[in-house]
């Protein structure tokens, strides 16, 4: 991309991108809000984390705990497609879903996730240590035990079924387990077939003031140094990788990567380099154009003794890069080095001839010069992108619409989205269009639908039927959320879709159980007489076409009775209805912490589980996970087992300026079941904690 033009496309921003008819022609004003609808495909997604949508338009989508849902538009029926076992430490667990590009022949389907190995968890025997937390200060050997990998593997998809046997594995990614944070993983191709992996910096952000964590001490843990990995020419994570899987497995690297195959102290790999957590991004398949967008660091204001406040970046990647975290922001916008044993700042960084003189590194000492993003921006107003509005920081690079002319599909969005890239806001809840000139550069910024609600947005991809799939983790931290789930927002031509609704009584109770179901509350926007279908059972077949049933499940088990409901047009939609036949669901409380206790960052916290379930309850099978949670976000740090037990919670009075940081604890119960074919249950409780002022107290 030409970056020659970037002072005069700054001054065309920095005016409201505001751009002379002479450079770029208008675009015409956007549809309106009312041209599109939002279709609920999933209301129960476990906790949402990556989609994948198949030729056919079934919908892949997988959960941070191993699971993988199949979302079937012909039936309504959402199926538990496979369950990968993964370590869930921190922000471990299941991320990435993509298909391959020949999918139809080859029925490839690739994951990004944490295998088990034999990293250290915790002990419930042992309530006062937690032997799956790393340590933060000790020697190699005592970090070593944690050393772990996030994989990269294909599967093929039999049916509705991901065949687990039929395991190839691609790449491993090391990880420093135990410790958080920056685990995110995103998987997209290119025209050509390559693979695009990224990859999280594997650094704790959280003794740093809300800076760059570059802490160098020789006894501590190298996850509080993002040289070791991000500005590290040899070491894949925070990076976007560029391979080409082989047959059988296992990669090649194709030419034009940031290194050349052979180069000493460099990964070929790598294709963009510096970057902290570029959570989401995606391939525009006919420019080969990546859309990335990567996550900021913490600070809300400006130190002139440490560097810049926080920053999120979009980056439009069409060559092999260096953006620079954790040294610059930007070419023109750098971080001060910090020396974390004796307190003192030193020079700025130079963005044009960065260096890594890290002893945790095992690259290059001299980089590539810093590239520019292409959008940059803080929590407080951006006088260069106004549009981007203010709050929480969590950018996340978007498809670019491919509009086909030929396409039939009623729900395929119009050609003024052809070519451009959507842009989403995971804790702003927005959707916004990058209309681009010639160059790549930004020239515009505008919503898209507006007045429709996503819910902290956590992944997107076009179908083949021209609608936008959208994945929402909703409000709430590392579990469902009652507001998670799997929708599409449809371009509406003529009718819109109806809106069914589902609730059955009774929803507990032992085999045989007869549950009278309703639809009560199904509307059609369009005043259109619907026609009903019911599917008790999971099998595909239509049980009743009456709006309201009953249906008696003659064994105990787990079931998803579901409703489809059809208007006049075709146009059809389903709900469903999760119930579990036998043994009630458990329930969890805290009896400790909570909500409203004197507490301050630094202090022990000690936890108390009560949980109520009519089979005997195993203590070993409660878990508690500590979430530093920061604005509408979270960081999962610690995780103890047992129904009581102490967790520490760390200190970092300059983390965010201390700005809207809560305490939050989460206790999650699975029961372990006797019967034959119905599945452990689980509840969950939350408790958040609010910093109590102290005098004297740093933050």
């Amino acid at each position: 991309m030409n970056r020659t033009a970037f002072a005069s496309a700054l001054l065309l921003v920095t005016a409201g991108l505001a751009v002379p008819p002479s450079a770029v022609s208008a675009a015409p004003a956007a549809p309106p809000d009312s041209s599109f609808q939002k279709v609920t495909l999933n209301d129960f997604p476990g906790e949402p984390m990556s989609l994948a949508v198949l030729p056919d338009l079934r919908v892949l989508h997988t959960s941070r705990t191993g699971e993988v849902r199949i979302h079937d538009p012909r039936t309504g029926l959402n199926t538990l497609a496979a369950d990968i076992p993964v370590y869930e430490h921190d922000e471990e667990g299941l991320q990435g879903v993509a298909i391959d590009p020949n999918f139809a022949q080859n029925k490839w389907v690739y994951l990004y996730y944490s295998p088990p190995m034999d990293t250290p968890v915790d002990d419930p025997a042992t309530p006062g240590v937690n032997e799956g937390d790393a340590p933060e200060t000790g020697t190699e050997a005592d970090w070593q035990r944690f050393k772990g990998a996030l994989r990269l593997s294909r599967f093929k998809l039999d049916g509705m079924k991901l065949n687990l046997a039929s395991e190839q594995q691609i790449i491993d990614v090391p990880t420093d387990r135990g410790i958080c944070c920056h685990v995110g993983g995103q998987i997209d191709f290119d025209s050509k077939g390559n693979l695009y992996l990224s990859t999280g910096d594997d650094t704790n952000p959280f003794a740093s003031d809300g800076y760059i964590p570059i802490d160098e001490r020789a006894d501590r843990h190298p996850a509080y140094d993002a040289q070791r990995t991000s500005a590290n020419t040899n070491d894949l994570r925070g990076k976007l990788l560029r391979i080409k899987v082989k047959a059988g497995g296992g990669y090649t690297v194709p030419a034009g990567n940031l290194f050349k195959q052979g180069t000493a102290q460099t990964r070929p790999e790598i294709y963009a380099m510096g970057l902290r957590n570029a959570f989401r991004f995606a391939v525009d398949r006919r420019t080969d154009n990546v859309y990335v967008g990567d996550y900021s660091p913490d600070a809300s204001s400006p130190d002139p003794e440490r560097g810049p406040a926080g920053h999120g970046r979009w980056m439009l990647v069409d060559k092999p890069a260096n953006y620079g975290w954790p040294y610059c922001v930007t070419p023109t916008i750098a971080y001060r080095d910090y020396d974390f044993a004796t307190g003192e700042s030193g020079a700025k960084f130079n963005c044009k001839r960065p260096v890594n003189d890290s002893p945790h590194n095992t690259g290059k000492r001299v980089l590539p010069p810093v590239e520019q993003p292409e959008v940059w921006y803080a929590a407080a107003p951006s006088a260069e992108f106004p549009q981007l509005g203010t709050g929480g920081i969590s950018p996340m690079g978007g498809p670019a619409y491919d509009y086909d002319g030929t396409s039939t599909s009623r729900t395929r969005w119009p050609a003024y989205y052809d070519g451009v890239p959507l842009f989403y806001e995971w804790s702003r809840d927005y959707i916004k269009e990058f209309r681009l000139d010639e160059d790549g550069d930004v020239t515009d910024i505008r919503p898209v639908a507006p007045s429709l609600v996503v819910d902290n947005p956590m992944d997107m991809e076009f179908g083949p039927d021209g609608a936008l799939y959208v994945l929402e983790y909703g409000d709430g931290y590392f579990a469902e959320n009652p507001d998670a789930q799997l929708s599409r927002i449809d371009f509406v031509r003529g009718n819109r879709t109806p809106i069914p609704k589902i609730s059955g009584t009774p929803t507990v109770g032992q085999a045989p159980l007869t549950v009278a179901f309703s639809s009560a509350g199904t509307t059609d926007p369009d005043g259109d007489k619907l026609s009903y279908a019911w599917d008790f059972n999971a099998d595909g077949s239509v049980d009743s076409t009456a709006p309201n049933a009953s249906w008696t499940f003659p064994e105990n088990g787990s079931y998803t009775p579901t409703l489809k409901v059809t208007d006049r047009t075709g146009r059809s939609a389903s709900a469903s209805l999760p119930l579990v036949v036998g043994p009630t669901a458990p329930v969890v409380e805290f009896v400790a912490p909570e909500a409203g206790q004197p507490f301050q960052f630094g202090q022990t916290v000690a936890y108390e589980v009560k949980v109520t379930d009519d089979l005997p309850v195993d203590c070993s099978r409660v878990k508690v996970t500590y979430v530093l949670g920061h604005d509408e976000h979270g960081h999962p740090l610690s995780t103890s087992t047992g129904c009581s037990g102490t967790i520490p919670t760390f200190l970092d009075g300059g983390h965010s300026g201390a700005d809207n940081l809560t305490a939050v604890f989460v206790a999650e119960y699975t029961d372990a079941p006797t019967d034959p074919g119905v599945p452990p249950q689980s509840a969950s409780a939350t408790v958040v904690l609010d910093p109590t002022p102290v005098a004297g107290l740093a933050g």
